[in-house]
């Protein structure tokens, strides 16, 4: 019989959990270390702006987390968002479906091709060291998500998503990523949530590499 997340949670597999994402994490980061600074070196000499963004999401049970990527989009993408949403109906009928543009143009030239290959989210694993993230977990959301419409999916859907720490990869990314609805998206963070275990994680461990290597369904 399958366990609930509250007996789940007094098992051993959160204490192994976290054994694998430090191991994991700290062997990544040391044997792709020159990819990080050849991206970063990318970045600073394709646009004006920071190396790296870091976005503000929700963490475990809700918690505020800084999250940390390569920077993909031009200094002023917010606001650029903004205008194009308000002016461009299409593009909102898109963003409200996805919360993603497929054509993004806030999107800087190296920006593009770290999304398509998803490099961008390589730094996320220093997120894993200091515990914000897991390698393996439901999809990191917006703030926004939370303090939006009372009927949204996450609203419903928040006391399971929430309740262990996003990841670094999870089954959004081998499912389909932008081509899913957000519906789409935070079902697949309840499934996680059922399925959850040392194996299963593996397994979306090795789903994710064909899926960065061939850039599928990447915004």
């Amino acid at each position: 019989m399958e366990l609930t997340l509250e007996k789940r949670s007094h098992t051993i597999y959160p204490f192994f959990k976290r054994f694998f994402d430090l191991l994991f994490s700290l062997s990544f980061i040391t044997l792709f270390s020159p990819v990080y600074l050849l991206i970063a070196l990318l970045v600073k000499f394709d646009s004006r702006g920071p190396i790296f963004y870091v976005g503000k999401r929700l963490g475990k049970g809700g918690r505020h987390i800084r999250v940390f990527k390569f920077r993909t989009m031009y200094v002023n993408a917010e606001d650029r968002l903004k205008e194009m949403l308000r002016t461009n109906p299409e593009m909102r009928e898109e963003w409200e479906i996805f919360q993603k543009l497929q054509n993004d143009p806030r999107c800087t030239s190296i920006g593009k091709f770290l999304r398509r290959t998803s490099l961008d989210e390589f730094p996320q694993f220093f997120n894993v060291l200091r515990g914000d993230l897991s390698v393996v977990g439901p999809r990191p959301h917006y703030i926004f998500e939370l303090e939006g419409k009372e009927d949204s999916p996450l609203q419903k859907h928040a006391h399971i998503v929430l309740a262990v720490k996003p990841g670094v990869t999870g089954l959004w990314q081998v499912s389909g990523r932008s081509r899913l609805s957000y519906e789409d998206r935070v079902e697949l963070d309840r499934i996680y949530m059922k399925k959850q275990s040392f194996l299963y994680d593996l397994s979306v461990i090795l789903k994710t590499i064909p899926i960065v290597l061939f850039s599928r369904g990447a915004c």
